[in-house]
């Protein structure tokens, strides 16, 4: 099991940042998939058609998402960890933060993050 760390900085406020993070319409956007998200603890989500699937654990509007993603039979559960902070007049540090990554699918979640998630959110944002 590895854990990765990551840091991005999105020119858009964190309520935009988040927005993208959790809501369904502003997810396909940046995805290209339909996605089935909802902002509350305890909902169980899936993206990318089910290649992404877990559950909200943890929500603070605008600047906190925690969820568990689900990978098959994992002794530990692999936790997603994603902080928003205000950085100056426009602009949002994201802190990622998702342990027990199986060793098998490291490289391909990790370059996931950089180029199709988190990437993808800030391609869509600094557009506007």
């Amino acid at each position: 099991m590895m854990d990765f760390k990551y840091e991005i900085k999105i020119m858009a406020d964190p309520e935009e940042v988040f927005a993208a993070l959790t809501n369904p319409f502003q997810i396909e956007l940046w995805s290209g998939y339909a996605a089935d998200m909802k902002a509350e603890v305890g909902y169980v989500f899936s993206l990318w058609e089910g290649d992404i699937t877990g559950v909200n654990l943890e929500i603070v509007p605008d600047r906190l998402l925690v969820q568990e993603w689900f990978f098959g039979e994992n002794a530990e559960p692999s936790i997603v960890r994603l902080e928003l902070k205000k950085d100056g007049n426009r602009g949002t540090v994201v802190r990622l933060l998702h342990t027990h990554i199986p060793a098998e699918v490291f490289e391909e979640i990790t370059e996931g993050w950089k180029e199709y998630y988190l990437g993808s959110v800030k391609n869509m944002l600094e557009v506007y």
